[in-house]
């Protein structure tokens, strides 16, 4: 492994430590609170999605089917395909990616075309929504542009019984973790979708238990 991916697997492995402490330290109770409420909007404009491990990509070569097909992202971010061993594919988007195999192939064929499409979305794990806590099906989902509240909880089946909803927290990572208040309660068992929010890349839910 090289030294630029012991970096980075070591930068990620020790976000993953701060936030876990951070789930831990609000699910023991100090949940909520005073936090504001998390904003309506929070789509970015020019959102482009990043290629993850996990994804799967069809690779077409324009005129050359013998070099085209569905690769996987392997867990180390990168891909193998024809003629192209290894090639970093995590953390970029589709259209540069493409640009990279189309330099790679100018050493085996002419004025080489190529287009990726990422099937299967995952996404990098930076970007990922992530829910804990006191949801029906706790886990991680590939955010995509525009994606709410709902549209999460759906996701995870919604809250259980001895979920205290209106004292759950948003943690925004893409705004150095600041907290927000979220209405799970009022928006599932209630249906006010005045609490209903945009979600951010990053973003993580966590669900306490109710006290009572």
């Amino acid at each position: 492994m090289g030294i630029m991916n012991m970096k980075i697997l070591r930068i990620a492995q020790n976000a993953r430590t701060a936030l876990a402490a951070l789930v831990v330290a609000l699910l023991a109770g100090c949940a909520a609170g005073n936090l504001p409420s998390a904003p309506a909007t929070a789509a970015v404009p020019d959102y482009k999605y990043l290629i993850g491990p996990g994804d799967q990509l069809d690779i077409v070569v324009w005129r050359s089917p013998e070099l085209s097909g569905t690769v996987p992202v392997r867990p180390d971010g990168k891909i193998t395909s024809p003629l192209i061993e290894d090639m970093v594919a995590i953390g970029k988007d589709p259209t540069e990616l493409a640009r990279e195999i189309e330099g790679r192939l100018k050493k085996y064929i002419k004025d080489p075309v190529v287009t990726v499409v990422v099937k299967n979305f995952v996404g990098p794990s930076a970007e990922q929504i992530r829910v804990v806590g006191q949801a029906a099906k706790p886990q991680a989902l590939a955010y995509r542009q525009k994606m709410t509240l709902l549209d999460v909880m759906i996701a995870v089946g919604g809250i259980t019984e001895f979920a205290a909803g209106n004292r759950a927290v948003l943690v925004r990572r893409a705004e150095g973790d600041k907290q927000y208040n979220i209405r799970l309660r009022d928006l599932l068992k209630n249906g006010d979708v005045g609490a209903n929010v945009e979600m951010m890349p990053g973003d993580v839910i966590i669900i306490p238990e109710s006290w009572f």
